[in-house]
């Protein structure tokens, strides 16, 4: 049975040397699955920056951060595949 795409977010700021290589990481985890993910500049939420500045990129999903400073395509693939297929994503 197939679930709601889950919502995943690269939380990202400006001069981040490591946000490209998690772009192109991400890019090759999701597509395979026909997902998507929204790029988000903690510049621009106080909250955000605050929590997250020192760690990005910071890959979320369904709003918990899963990995950050770099993207672990084999742990991100197995979280998005156990939501896809409403299993527990960490099992």
């Amino acid at each position: 049975m197939s679930h709601t795409a889950p919502t995943i977010e690269l939380l990202t700021s400006p001069g981040c040397h490591l946000c490209e290589a998690a772009r192109a990481d991400l890019d090759q985890v999701v597509e395979p699955l026909g997902l998507t993910w929204t790029e988000v500049d903690v510049t621009l939420d106080p909250e955000l920056l605050r929590r997250f500045a020192e760690e990005i990129p910071v890959v979320m999903i369904e709003g918990v951060p899963r990995d950050f400073w770099r993207v672990d395509r084999p742990r991100i693939t197995r979280i998005l595949t156990g939501l896809l297929e409403g299993r527990d994503p960490e099992a």
